[in-house]
């Protein structure tokens, strides 16, 4: 199901994630954002570019532990846990957060 932003068509797997990481912007994650009535905040973003930073780093998408633990060596402890990550990203951390960060759907998620 591809996503369409200020007439730009974006591919997309079944599951809505990005099949280009290069492609990602703000304004295709505004538009997922949307479509699950999600408004971000800066710490919803602060998780999304650490994401881009890592994913470019390892190429790979955290499952949740792995998420977690990164997070919380990054950007401190009080937020490298799965109650901050999943008040921010109630689909799961891993899954929802690595699909507005253009990454591909994390290993291990269902």
């Amino acid at each position: 199901m591809p996503i369409e932003v200020d007439g730009t068509i974006y591919d997309t797997d079944e599951e809505g994630y990005l099949l280009d990481f290069n492609v990602w912007s703000r304004e295709i994650t505004l538009k997922m954002a949307e479509s699950d009535s999600c408004e971000l905040t800066d710490s919803h973003w602060e998780v999304i570019h650490f994401l881009r930073e890592y994913y470019e780093e390892y190429q790979i998408a955290p499952a949740i532990r792995i998420l977690t633990k990164a997070v919380g060596r990054k950007l401190g402890k009080e937020k490298g846990n799965s109650k901050y990550l999943y008040q921010l990203y109630p689909e799961g951390p891993a899954k929802q957060a690595c699909r507005y960060a253009g990454l591909p759907k994390p290993t291990g998620c269902v």
